[in-house]
């Protein structure tokens, strides 16, 4: 009997992240066979067993898909609006019936590239810490930063909980009399991570782009529009990842 963990089964299901499976488990919304499961460790025989979320049946997709869309500032990240604001929904720009869910997050009132997938161990791959992801972004700033702070932003800066948030690189692409376009490149995800670091160096993120993760790129699409990531990205990108876990030389595609 081949079985696989209960958070992978979901994930492959096109729910969501492995860790957000792993929360959804543990939240008590998963049954297998008929009896609530919490441990996201739990064996599934995808042959055999049962498995519902939310009283509804789950079975892995049969084909996997991976979109690029180009979220438009006003737009929520998530599949739902937990504020109840019934704010538009980025999922909604994308024509496509298929359960695909968010690879990461864009803040709300930020732009740029982001991925959907049905691919659960894919989006694992991308959004957990471990991998160092690199994600690049364009980011307008009032003024401009100084050498000294562009050095404080790649040290790290520790502004909660004991938390390090810092930017990989800081590159200047242009400047105006009162604002300053900058390439700033990060291997984390954090909660506001480009705001919080900017906003404790004493300035404000006035636009903030997304154009980058890793070897996937916004290309040529406009606010409001989507693409289908070419198959050859996607091996690009998991030969990336394989070479980087066994210690082999990883080149990240510009």
């Amino acid at each position: 009997m081949a079985t696989e963990r209960l958070s992978k089964f979901l994930a492959h299901s096109g729910i969501a992240s492995r860790r957000k499976s792993e929360e959804i488990i543990t939240s008590g919304r998963v049954k297998v066979n008929g009896a609530t499961v919490i441990d996201p460790a739990h064996p599934v025989d995808r042959a055999v067993d049962s498995v519902f979320i939310d009283n509804i049946a789950l079975r892995p997709p049969a084909a996997s898909f991976y979109v690029a869309l180009y979220k438009p500032p006003g737009y929520l990240s998530d599949l739902a609006d937990t504020e109840g604001k019934d704010r538009p929904l980025a999922r909604r720009l994308i024509r496509l019936q298929a359960p695909l869910f968010p690879v990461g997050r864009l803040d709300y009132n930020s732009e740029g590239l982001m991925i959907f997938t049905n691919d659960g161990a894919f989006a694992n791959l991308v959004t957990h810490p471990r991998y160092e992801v690199e994600k690049e972004y364009h980011v307008k700033l009032s003024g401009a930063l100084t050498q000294e702070q562009i050095e404080v932003a790649a040290r790290g800066l520790t502004l909660d909980k004991g938390q390090v948030y810092r930017f990989k690189t800081v590159t200047p692409l242009k400047k105006a009399e009162k604002n300053t376009w900058y390439r700033v490149t990060v291997t984390e995800g954090k909660y506001h991570h480009i705001r919080r670091v900017v906003e404790a160096l004493s300035h404000r993120v006035m636009k903030l782009r997304r154009v980058r993760i890793d070897g996937i790129t916004l290309g040529d699409l406009k606010p409001g529009e989507w693409r289908h990531i070419e198959p050859e990205d996607i091996k690009r990108f998991l030969r990336q990842q394989s070479q980087s876990r066994t210690g082999g030389t990883r080149r990240v595609t510009q």
